[in-house]
């Protein structure tokens, strides 16, 4: 009987047990759920993050982008304008200069100097030597340039800046090749040769006497100087 009445103890306690076990196992279950579905949330997560900043980025990037056609067009303007100029001042024209001219101290005149001064408001470069015509501008003789005078580097004037050049007119005393000029044509050097054009300039008061076989002139100068422009 003690047996009897002791075995549904032992089987309840077993049944008990059992139960347990079972619960047990589905807590664990629940538990292992759980974990799988916070490693399942995990790389949703990172993928967001890495969203994230990968739109960061490409913000970024199309901030650079925006202000990147701007730059260029600058950088670009930079170059063309290097290319208009060429880095140095542009060859000054017969319409940016004043000219005139005086005579040099000394009886009889034998030498002229002739001043040309920037008035076009603008740096420009002088290029090489006065261009005169004593005399009619389509028959006169070309008045020959003395090498020794030439000037090691460009003439570039700045506004209002002046420029020389000695001019040799004749050997001095009365010939009979000596002729009076009241007036005569100067024209400019452009890159590529003579410039279009010519500035008429008017001699010192009382006119000069030229003899065309011996006049000479001299580089355009920023200052004469003794030996090169004594000629």
């Amino acid at each position: 009987m003690r047996t009897a009445i002791r075995r549904p103890a032992v089987l309840a306690a077993a049944a008990v047990a059992t139960l347990s076990l079972t619960l047990t196992a589905c807590g664990g279950d629940g538990d292992g759920t759980k974990d799988k579905g916070d490693a399942a949330s995990a790389p949703a997560t990172q993928d967001a993050a890495h969203a994230d900043k990968a739109d960061a980025a490409d913000s970024r990037t199309s901030d650079a982008d925006s202000h990147a056609p701007a730059a260029q067009t600058e950088a670009k303007k930079s170059t063309e304008a290097g290319k208009t100029t060429g880095g140095k001042a542009p060859a000054c024209t017969f319409e940016d200069v004043k000219i005139t001219a005086e005579k040099q101290d000394g009886v009889p005149t034998t030498h002229l100097t002739l001043t040309a001064t920037n008035t076009s408001g603008h740096a420009c470069t002088l290029l090489q030597y006065p261009l005169i015509a004593f005399g009619d501008i389509h028959t006169a003789k070309d008045v020959p340039a003395v090498a020794k005078s030439k000037p090691g580097t460009p003439v570039v004037l700045n506004a209002g800046a002046p420029a020389y050049a000695a001019v040799r007119i004749n050997n001095g005393g009365a010939h009979e090749d000596n002729r009076a000029v009241t007036s005569f044509n100067v024209n400019l050097f452009a890159p590529d040769g003579p410039a279009e054009g010519s500035k008429v300039v008017k001699a010192p008061k009382g006119g000069i006497a030229v003899d065309d076989a011996v006049a000479k002139t001299g580089y355009w100068t920023t200052e004469l100087r003794n030996g090169a422009d004594e000629f």
